[in-house]
């Protein structure tokens, strides 16, 4: 595995901009029985109803015939057993549980390919589901950015229904900019087409990634590299910004911090045309600019206006606050709601 990985991340570093083409033959049983051991057991099994523990009986025969399958193009996706859980704000989200031996192919595919493939082209502000990054890195980065750089305005936004709203032709023309390999475009084709057993019927609304699906996550944070992080980056902070411009984001979550509010208003304005063009829209509801910042509490207490509003990220509520020394800096606590859902079921 780590031989495998090593390989395809000295053929990015040599072809920064070139697509690869020999990569499913990195698929072997090796790396299918370290994706296999790499899950959990106990989880809920998927439509096949076969369990980790019961794939482990003739584990090495399974692992061969599951390789030559996928080698032979015979290996078919299985849907993904669809529940519902509970939201932290009292609302729910789908769950797609795959088959165990969907999963196994994902996590060879994710772990082998995908990750050595785009880890070093994804950017720094980008924290949700990578390794060696989670939520408390992103949340402090978040407080770095607004606590250091010029940032006197925020725009918190959320995507609407991100993982269901996925445009699957979008998807594969983003990963066909990097990957050759017809063979490995059409096993990830066949997890995005796969259908949905949802209440004993089968569904496949066309377009989406299961949430919940081991691929679905490197597949989400590809899909935002090119329409946001590369957009907003390479394009929108050079030739609209006039001031400073930042951004933070975990998976489909993002906060944006800017100087000058001409500056945020212009983004908010833009970002929803630029996510239209992908399929995508920003919720009405949890998508707003406030004015948020180390001069925020002073400038609004001068014209007679109450504290800066708060605004909530990867389960926090962030405010504006004083230190002892009365320097400004960025507070946080968790969210009410969640906290109330804990303590109170």
């Amino acid at each position: 595995m780590p031989q495998a990985v090593e390989r395809i991340r000295q053929a990015v570093t040599r072809n920064p901009k070139e697509r690869l083409t020999a990569l499913l033959h990195h698929i072997t049983p090796d790396t299918l029985r370290w994706a296999y051991y790499s899950l959990k057991g106990g989880k809920a099994a998927g439509v096949d109803g076969v369990t980790w523990e019961e794939y482990e009986e003739g584990l090495e025969e399974r692992l061969l015939d599951l390789k030559d399958r996928v080698h032979k193009g015979t290996y078919r996706a299985k849907p993904s057993r669809r529940v519902e859980i509970p939201k932290p704000d009292g609302g729910t989200r789908p769950l797609g549980i795959a088959a165990l031996e969907d999963k196994i192919v994902q996590k060879a595919v994710v772990g082998c390919i995908l990750e050595p493939i785009y880890e070093p082209e994804f950017f720094g502000f980008s924290y949700g589901f990578r390794p060696g990054r989670g939520a408390h890195d992103a949340l402090d980065a978040l407080a770095h950015c607004i606590e250091r750089r010029k940032v006197n305005w925020v725009v918190d936004a959320d995507i609407q229904k991100f993982f269901d709203r996925i445009d699957r032709e979008w998807m594969i023309r983003f990963l066909e900019r990097r990957i050759g390999d017809r063979r490995v475009i059409r096993l990830i084709t066949k997890w995005l087409n796969a259908e949905v057993l949802e209440d004993g019927e089968w569904k496949d609304e066309m377009r989406g990634t299961p949430q919940g699906a081991v691929v679905s996550p490197v597949l989400a944070n590809i899909y935002l590299h090119y329409v946001l992080d590369l957009w907003f980056h390479k394009k929108w902070r050079v030739r609209k910004a006039k001031g400073e411009a930042v951004i933070v984001r975990y998976a489909d979550d993002y906060v944006a911090g800017f100087e000058c509010k001409e500056d945020a208003e212009q983004f908010l304005k833009d970002i929803e045309e630029r996510l239209t063009e992908f399929g995508l829209s920003l919720h009405p509801d949890k998508t707003r600019l406030i004015e948020f910042g180390r001069y925020a509490m002073e400038d609004r207490k001068r014209r007679g206006e109450r504290r800066p509003e708060t605004f909530d990220f990867l389960g926090f509520t962030h405010y504006c606050r004083k230190t002892r020394k009365g320097r400004f800096g960025l507070g946080r606590k968790p969210i009410a709601k969640q906290r109330h859902r804990e303590l109170w079921g």
